[in-house]
């Protein structure tokens, strides 16, 4: 993971840097962008500049490609798998971080307000002594 250290040090990378530090041609580059793949951002100059999360991506598209033999059609349903996967599991997150509030405000006692907004209303629970 030295080579990825490396990347993380800066913080856009051009073309030319890109194609050398993954030994591709900046044409595959290209290719990859018209695709759709990546989307590097752009200088003012409007040269490409490629960020760590494009790298990240890159590394992906370079595995689907170099080890599974994958082609872009194919890479292109993984990604967009792999996004929606994030998607999911960031609102999973946001839902889990509601619930563990919403639980607990109902054990602080906070939580013991009529439901008026609710689509079943629930009545206060009652409590009953048992004597033995």
């Amino acid at each position: 993971m030295a080579l990825r250290e490396k990347k993380k040090a800066r913080a856009g990378y051009m073309i030319s840097a890109v194609a050398t530090l993954y030994k591709i041609h900046p044409q595959t580059l290209r290719l990859y962008e018209r695709a759709g793949l990546l989307k590097p951002s752009r200088s003012q100059g409007n040269t490409r500049l490629y960020t760590d999360e494009d790298l990240e991506r890159l590394e992906v598209i370079l595995n689907l490609t170099r080890d599974l033999g994958v082609n872009l059609a194919g890479i292109e349903v993984v990604l967009n798998m792999r996004d929606k996967m994030s998607e999911m599991e960031r609102q999973m997150e946001q839902f889990m971080e509601f619930v563990r509030g919403e639980f607990a405000a109902s054990l602080s006692g906070r939580g013991a307000r009529p439901a008026r907004g609710a689509l079943v209303r629930v009545a206060p629970p009652k409590i009953v002594r048992v004597e033995k």
